[in-house]
């Protein structure tokens, strides 16, 4: 009998043996199509225009709906920045439990909207349904973007001796989430004004402006790091770029909030859900961090690319190799939105 999969991303494995494997219809017009760690598709218009897909499962709490919005459009959002595309909208499709009721539907939908209008994007459409096959709502999100053809940034851009780049900090996603979801177990050890704080990280959340300015600046790759977290984004821009690594983990960028939160719930900060955070490569980081900071942003150059095919981590005299992508840490915090 075989082996249940476990909960989160399916094995890099299992991807490549069960499902990339399986598929075999190719078309010129398909500029960029499935691949370990590519966060996008891209359609070649013949005009060098090109139109940029992504597409994402997301699940929540319909006790939580605007958090549960705004992850939707931002998972969307920034899925389309790595790949240096102008965002034109989404698609929803909508599954929810048999215990739910109209007044939420319609409540997640104005959240979604909301959502949308504070990213300037439209919904184009989708689709609603009612099922039993699922006991908390599901929602698949397509976006839909632009840009064209020769702007165009892939995760397999990378080259040995381009300088790693992390924008904003790793683990805001997820860091954000447990606040609003677990602000009471949270207070038996912080005090509220922490919390608020920790919940306000969502500002940094969508990258598109930082994603713009790499984009004119002469970035060579991008990814964005969201489940498994750094660690896994890591990988997934090497495997797909073929590449080694050599990475300080002192310089991947942490908020103390994140830190803390992830030691009272015994999580691995640099394997958690990290929307606000992209994954960079350029041939000259510096430049790239300069032009973020002037932007208003953040950013730091992690480590850099070799011609091996090790994928190192190191922490002064440590030096430990990076594991392939592991299930999310935040599977570990149950009753979790």
């Amino acid at each position: 009998m075989e082996e249940a999969m476990k909960a989160g991303k399916i094995a890099e494995s299992v991807l490549k043996r069960s499902v990339l494997r399986q598929l075999h219809t190719e078309s010129e017009e398909v500029l960029l199509g499935a691949a370990v760690g590519e966060d996008c598709a891209a359609i070649d218009l013949r005009d060098q225009n090109t139109v940029v897909l992504s597409s994402d499962p997301v699940f929540g709490s319909l006790e939580q709906p605007e958090e549960l919005a705004k992850r939707v459009v931002w998972r969307a959002v920034n899925n389309l920045a790595s790949a240096g595309a102008a965002p034109v909208g989404i698609m929803v499709t909508v599954l929810f439990p048999t215990s739910a009721n109209e007044p939420q539907l319609r409540t997640l939908i104005q959240k979604l909207s909301e959502a949308c209008q504070a990213q300037k994007l439209a919904i184009l459409g989708g689709h609603t349904e009612v099922t039993r096959a699922v006991n908390q709502p599901v929602i698949t999100v397509t976006g839909v973007g632009r840009t064209q053809k020769d702007k165009l940034v892939r995760t397999s851009g990378v080259k040995p001796g381009m300088d790693i780049i992390a924008t904003n900090w790793i683990a805001l996603e997820g860091t954000v989430r447990i606040a609003n979801a677990k602000e009471e177990e949270l207070r038996t050890r912080y005090a509220q004004p922490f919390i608020d704080k920790a919940k306000k990280l969502e500002v940094y959340i969508p990258i598109l402006s930082e994603a713009a300015v790499a984009c004119m600046s002469g970035v060579s790759a991008m990814h964005d790091v969201s489940e498994g977290g750094i660690f896994a984004a890591l990988w997934e821009m090497a495997e797909a770029s073929g590449v080694g690594l050599e990475i300080d983990l002192k310089k991947i960028p942490l908020r103390q909030e994140t830190v803390e939160i992830c030691e009272f719930f015994g999580i691995n900060p640099y394997k958690l859900v990290s929307g606000g955070c992209m994954l960079m490569a350029a041939a000259d980081g510096n430049a790239i961090v300069r032009e973020i900071e002037k932007a208003g942003g953040t950013a730091s150059i992690i480590g850099k690319a070799t011609d091996s095919n090790d994928r190192v981590l190191l922490n002064e005299d440590e030096r430990r190799f990076l594991e392939t992508p592991q299930t999310d840490e935040i599977n570990k915090i149950g009753d979790l939105s």
